[in-house]
């Protein structure tokens, strides 16, 4: 039985700005990895949403995930290996921690901000589909909306030209009356 050493890491995993309509996938995809590759996580947090510096598989911004997790030395290849081969993420950085006090470590635990952003993000999406849906369902009920009556149409087209001839009609009279 050989005595392997498990290190602290710092990881930190980029998604394309479309995870933001799902961070709770994005989130379980980081999680599954580090599961599957035999890692505990310390602490994770979606770190920020920002613009890229250059464009990156056609996005120009992307949302951060920084994860700080305990893996053996020898799951760190697979952990890699697992995010180069996701279509999901588009680059991943993983260094070391080590030299990182456990306190800081800690203080970035943010699941409970992430899972409050997930739960807001949902309901802001619940309220913008019932207020869409309100709307159609509103226009669909209206028949004048829907249908287009052909002679109501050839009658206001005909109204405009009225009004034209009365207003170059009044203009004659006032230009005979000067």
């Amino acid at each position: 039985m050989t005595n392997e050493r498990t290190r602290t890491y710092e990881g930190m995993f980029l998604f394309p700005q479309s995870a933001t309509a799902n961070l709770q996938a994005a989130a379980d995809h980081i999680k599954g990895i580090l599961d599957r590759c035999g890692a505990t996580i310390i602490s994770f947090r979606k770190w920020d949403d920002r613009r890229l510096a250059y464009e990156i598989k056609g996005n120009k911004r992307g949302v951060y995930f920084l994860a700080y997790f305990a893996a053996p030395t020898s799951a760190l290849a697979e952990i890699e290996r697992r995010c180069n081969l996701s279509e999901e993420l588009l680059r991943t950085m993983v260094t070391s921690a080590e030299h990182i006090p456990t306190e800081i470590i800690e203080a970035n635990e943010g699941q409970e901000d992430l899972a409050a952003e997930i739960k807001l993000r949902s309901e802001k999406s619940t309220d913008s589909a019932s207020k869409t849906g309100s709307k159609l369902s509103r226009k669909n009920n209206d028949p004048q909306e829907t249908e287009v009556d052909p002679v109501k149409l050839t009658e206001e087209s005909t109204e405009p030209q009225d009004e034209v001839a009365e207003t170059s009609e009044t203009s004659e009279e006032i230009s005979s009356e000067v």
